[in-house]
């Protein structure tokens, strides 16, 4: 089995190549796609003892030969900077590893401050990009959804701090649980994030009580207005 892959579906829109290196997110995100769906796990199965996941790196070392100058996502069933990471620092392994390949690295974390030691890594490589998962401004909110998560200014700020070394920086907004406040995210931090990528709440019934049109049309206005670059992933851009 490869280490890296090409994803299919919804999270091939956000990369082209992906590595996941922990097995299992300790963030216990109340909305996660991964649990049981993509690997048979349950939420408290996945949430309650992530690990870092044994590479060999002699075939590791061998995929990356293969792919130089390219770029490789971190990560889809896992965050780089879940608080594991802050002992464990295999992410930073991991870019370091990239790099001796010219392989550049697409961050997506919800990890905020934990991410921030490996910026001085990103900043020396221009294709580097860092993202943050934006959900939520409000930190009540957040603390009940995305319990271990950085909270949203902390997301946020770690967000400004790419930005002003140079590292190009994304949002993504997805889920999108509460539209005002994910409308309210992209007047907050359009003079620091690069890009946005914005999907929809799937895997929930209570996403079908959203008006997902009005929310489309108003984010893309907001990105247009403030001359911000996008993405609107398909199970959203339907509504368009």
């Amino acid at each position: 089995m490869a280490y890296i892959y090409r994803p299919k579906g919804k999270a091939g829109e956000y990369g082209e190549l992906a590595l996941n290196h922990y097995k299992g997110c300790g963030h216990g995100c109340r909305y996660c796609y991964v649990p049981p769906p993509i690997l048979y796990k349950s939420p408290e199965q996945f949430h309650g003892n992530p690990q870092a996941r044994a590479l060999n790196q002699k075939l590791l070392n061998k995929e990356l030969e293969a792919i130089r100058g390219k770029s490789v996502f971190l990560c889809f069933t896992c965050d780089p900077y879940q608080p594991i990471d802050t002992e464990a620092k295999v992410t930073r392994e991991i870019i370091q590893r990239l790099r001796l390949y010219d392989v550049s690295v697409n961050i997506l974390t919800k990890g905020g401050p934990r991410s921030t030691r490996d910026f001085d890594l990103l900043a020396k490589d221009p294709k580097s990009q860092y993202g943050a998962t934006l959900t939520f401004l409000n930190a009540e909110d957040s603390l009940k959804w995305e319990p271990v998560a950085a909270l949203p200014k902390e997301r946020i700020d770690a967000l400004k701090q790419a930005h002003a070394l140079g590292i190009r920086t994304w949002a993504s907004l997805e889920p999108v649980i509460d539209p005002d406040q994910s409308l309210e995210l992209i007047h907050q931090t359009k003079d620091f994030v690069d890009q946005y990528k914005i999907g929809r709440w799937n895997h929930d019934r209570r996403a079908d009580r959203i008006d997902w049109k009005t929310f489309a049309e108003e984010a893309v206005e907001l990105c247009r207005e403030f001359g911000k670059k996008y993405y609107v992933k398909k199970d959203l851009s339907i509504f368009l």
